[in-house]
């Protein structure tokens, strides 16, 4: 049970923190999809304390979202307190610590994932932020540094015992990045030796890896990271999956299509200029027409625009032609 002051939920899904991908828009849609709690991209402390623009917009939530974490992320430990309590004044319902960060510029500058090269340290933050703030402080963090020094047991136990409410744990070392097989194995362990909820997070791209890592690890919640990028219909499909023990079909060329241009809108609702949602959103096309007839042509034609109809009239028609297709295949 992923339970946390007044969220209380089983087999909870969760979406995320992710650079350039998990803004205002993205959680919104991922939420009618079925995430039960979603992520902030990752909050720099030292852009807040600067009242850096960029930075302090990222901190932004709304009410269709909730309940929503914010992640935070930083070396120093007072930058660290006052970018907690800055992010506690947008009232979200968890306030999240960046310990897994495996990216070269952020982990060797000792934020993100660097802080597992010195336990102490991050226990000594966690426990500085959570008397600082009133909001309850998670951590999401990775195994270890490199195979050679994971010590996410004590790590573990250290994060609890710093006031952390609950810790998700990406099942890779940082020196992994993304590659080689998550272990699992790691999440049962630290069950053991803390009473606080654990996530799992690593290597879970389908409705179907969903259920096993429920059911190999009993894991607390699910987190799910690139799987939802390309696929956000994995949370839909995740619950169905676990509540019925069906897998329910692929979403239709139809649904596809459409809720591309629903996620899209969402982006421009946020965006000071259309043309700052559209560009960004040329990387989610090809997940939106994966496997789809003649969908490389149609992807090469929207990189064209920078504005919302043109695209819409592309999609709509690609839509068209795609009924099209398909009646024709059913007559042959």
């Amino acid at each position: 049970m992923f339970k946390i002051d007044q969220i209380e939920i089983k087999n909870a899904l969760l979406l995320a923190p992710m650079e350039d991908v998990t803004d205002i828009g993205y959680r919104k849609l991922c939420k009618e999809l079925g995430a039960d709690v979603v992520y902030t991209e990752f909050v720099n402390s030292d852009g807040l304390i600067r009242n850096n623009k960029k930075t302090i917009k990222k901190l932004k939530i709304t009410e269709e979202e909730r309940p929503v974490g914010i992640q935070i992320y930083g070396q120093d430990i007072p930058a660290m307190v006052e970018a907690a309590k800055i992010a506690e004044l947008e009232n979200p319902e968890l306030i999240d610590v960046n310990a897994g960060c495996w990216v070269k510029k952020v982990a060797k500058r000792g934020a993100g994932a660097g802080l597992l090269k010195d336990p102490p340290y991050l226990q000594t933050m966690i426990e500085e932020i959570v008397k600082a703030v009133s909001k309850p402080v998670t951590v999401k963090t990775r195994i270890g540094w490199d195979e050679d020094s994971i010590m996410i047991l004590e790590v573990a136990k250290r994060i609890e015992d710093a006031g952390a409410r609950a810790l998700t744990i990406h099942c890779r070392t940082r020196s992994q990045g993304h590659s080689g097989e998550a272990d699992w194995s790691w999440i049962p362990k630290i069950k053991e030796v803390v009473d606080i909820p654990v996530a799992i997070n690593g290597g879970i791209f389908t409705a179907e890896d969903v259920k096993r890592a429920f059911e190999e690890t009993n894991a607390d919640a699910v987190m799910i990271a690139r799987g939802a990028i390309q696929h956000p219909w994995i949370f839909r499909e995740s619950k169905i999956l676990l509540e019925t023990g069906v897998l329910p079909d692929e979403p239709s060329f139809e649904e596809r299509i459409l809720t591309s241009l629903k996620h899209l809108r969402y982006e421009i609702a946020v965006r000071d200029e259309e043309r700052q949602a559209v560009i960004p959103f040329r990387k989610y096309y090809s997940g939106y027409l994966k496997g789809l007839y003649n969908a490389s042509k149609v992807r090469q034609e929207l990189m064209k625009y920078t504005e919302y109809e043109p695209i819409e009239e592309i999609l709509m028609t690609y839509m068209d032609e795609l009924k099209n297709h398909l009646e024709i295949q059913k007559i042959i």
